[in-house]
């Protein structure tokens, strides 16, 4: 297996996002890349949602993502 699994909680702790706001940005195909292996089950991997993160470095507050 390639990257480490987590689930929407340690999703939720690395982002400081809600577990609300997590299934938006899923909803809207925003955010970091997930999985579903069953219906009601939803994945990240680890490596994926810090490479998201650092994608959003802002050097100045006026610019957009």
């Amino acid at each position: 297996m390639t990257g480490e699994f987590i689930q929407p909680a340690e999703v939720v702790e690395i982002t400081g996002l809600s577990i609300a706001a997590l299934a938006q940005l899923r909803y809207h195909g925003k955010g970091p890349r997930f999985y579903k292996p069953t219906p009601r089950t939803v994945l990240y991997k680890r490596a994926e949602v810090l490479a998201w993160l650092e994608a959003s470095a802002q050097t100045r507050t006026g610019a957009y993502a």
